[in-house]
């Protein structure tokens, strides 16, 4: 099991920032919530504060975070792709701009409006959760 870490930065409004995938990976110019893999000797924490700070360009804290919820993949995926699990943690603190790093783009996202974006099957029930807890 591949473990992966994102977060939901919900901004006043409230408005959440949504990542779209690179067209030459894997569910390329899908949206999700931005985050990545946790390596070997990181928490999930620091992973994602590493991760953020590399995608998005924003300093993240770790009191900030607040776990909200995970998904995994329910059956064994074709090879040569390993399970994944996905935490997500929500974030409404932060210090800098979002900039679009490492993705095809980012957005901010009206909760009204989440669930019309195409997504990787894993980020549909994180938004789910999202939408129940905002």
């Amino acid at each position: 099991m591949i473990p992966v870490v994102a977060v939901a930065l919900i901004a006043p409004g409230p408005s959440i920032l949504m990542q779209q995938r690179r067209r030459d990976r894997a569910h390329g110019g899908l949206w999700e919530f931005p985050g990545g893999k946790v390596e070997p000797g990181e928490s999930p924490e620091s992973a994602l504060i590493r991760e953020i700070a590399e995608e998005l360009g924003v300093t993240l804290q770790a009191a900030d975070l607040a776990p909200l919820t995970f998904a995994s993949d329910p059956a064994q995926p074709p090879s040569p792709r390993q399970p994944h699990v996905i935490l997500l943690y929500t974030c409404r603190r932060w210090e800098g701009e979002p900039r679009c790093l490492d993705g095809e783009a980012i957005a901010w996202t009206a909760p009204d409006a989440l669930m019309a974006l195409p997504m990787p099957p894993l980020d549909i029930p994180l938004a789910k959760a999202l939408l129940q807890a905002i």
